[in-house]
């Protein structure tokens, strides 16, 4: 394999001598397929270099559709590799800020309000902390990765109860998130060690069922990671090394697929977050990428974020968690800039844009039973 970068171009060679190019300057996808793909079968140098100085060139968001989202402001708080945030019915806006075992809590404008948790194994401590959800009274359910479990908090942090979760084949838990379901009385335990899923009874937060193990066909996993809820109660959840999302129905029967291995319109290098705004549309970081990108319901590829400023793709450093509030925010936690940014979500701009593409009803098709 070799390697051209310098933030600009990449090119793979694989072991039956084919040659990848691809663009990583400034739009991650651009010029009409979105990022130019090349193959060639062991091409000679005198054509591989022309290639990489037009791949160069290829610079600008043309022929797709994005959607523009508008800088309102940044959170910062000596954050150490915060990984995901969510925001309650009041507006609080709480961030899990992993490396110092913390969960942070800011107010609408960004202001810091309070903290809770330190390092540590009791209750009310942390141990890397990764996900977060929050249920519509308040409470506030965190995975507690490091220490195998997930602890529910009320609003202002006072511990309430805790979950732990067992280990799988003698292989330790890893809990990297959770979803709450309140009309279902279901809670999601997301283990990205183990590659599957735990359901417990959201009442006594007895274990109920799973499903999911590792492999790459349908229901199975290489690492999950984060996950959220639409409005039907249907869960999404980034399936990172498989490159996709996987959706299943409230009965945990799995849906669809989103995505796919690659660097054109679609595809996921390494899905981290996923959020559904009020259209029951679909939001996926890209972490490596550096992305978004935004789905219909039915799984087909929608738009991109794009900066309105500069009618460009939208670049974020690493991101990670993001969350789309009543409101039409969207909360996007960039890992290595170290800081939650936050925009309202606007028109799409670049291709035309048809009524009927946005579909608000359910048009996902039919779950497959286990």
């Amino acid at each position: 394999m070799f390697k051209v970068t310098q933030g600009r171009v990449i090119g793979f060679l694989n072991a039956a001598g084919y040659v990848f190019f691809f663009t990583l300057r400034k739009n991650l996808i651009s010029k009409i397929s979105l990022i130019c793909e090349i193959i060639l079968k062991r091409p000679p140098l005198f054509l591989i270099l022309p290639l990489l100085l037009l791949l160069l060139l290829l610079d600008t968001a043309h022929g797709i559709r994005l959607t523009n989202v508008k800088h309102l402001f940044d959170i910062k708080h000596n954050f150490s590799e915060p990984s995901d945030v969510s925001v309650s019915k009041e507006g609080i806006i709480y961030v899990v800020d992993g490396v110092n075992n913390k969960i942070k809590a800011f107010n609408q404008k960004g202001k810091f309000i309070f903290s809770f948790g330190k390092k540590g194994p009791l209750k009310g401590q942390f141990k890397f902390p990764m996900g977060i959800d929050i249920d519509d009274s308040g409470r506030v359910y965190i995975a507690d990765s490091g220490n195998r479990r997930v602890q529910v908090f009320n609003s202002t942090g006072s511990f309430i109860s805790q979950i732990r979760v067992p280990p799988k084949d003698d292989n330790p838990a890893d809990p990297t998130d959770v979803a709450v379901n309140e009309a279902g009385n279901r809670l999601y335990v997301v283990d990205n060690d183990n590659h599957y899923i735990l359901a417990y009874d959201l009442s006594t937060l007895e274990q109920i069922k799973t499903f999911g193990m590792p492999g790459i066909e349908k229901r199975e996993f290489r690492y999950p990671f984060l996950a959220a809820l639409d409005k039907e109660k249907y869960l999404y959840i980034t399936d990172v090394i498989n490159t996709r999302v996987q959706v299943f129905n409230p009965d945990g029967l799995f849906v669809m697929v989103i995505g796919g291995w690659g660097v054109e319109k679609g595809k996921f290098f390494r899905p981290k977050g996923v959020a559904v705004d009020k259209l029951n549309r679909l939001f996926v970081s890209d972490s490596y990428m550096g992305v978004i990108q935004v789905f219909l319901s039915s799984g087909d590829f929608y738009s991109v974020l794009g900066d309105p400023e500069k009618g460009a793709v939208k670049k974020f450093i690493k991101p990670m968690g993001i969350y789309i509030d009543d409101n039409n925010r969207l909360y996007v936690v960039e890992m290595f800039a170290e800081k939650v940014s936050v925009y309202s979500i606007e028109g799409d701009t670049g291709r035309n844009v048809k009524d009927e593409e946005v579909k608000q009803e359910d048009d996902r098709g039919q779950a497959v039973s286990e």
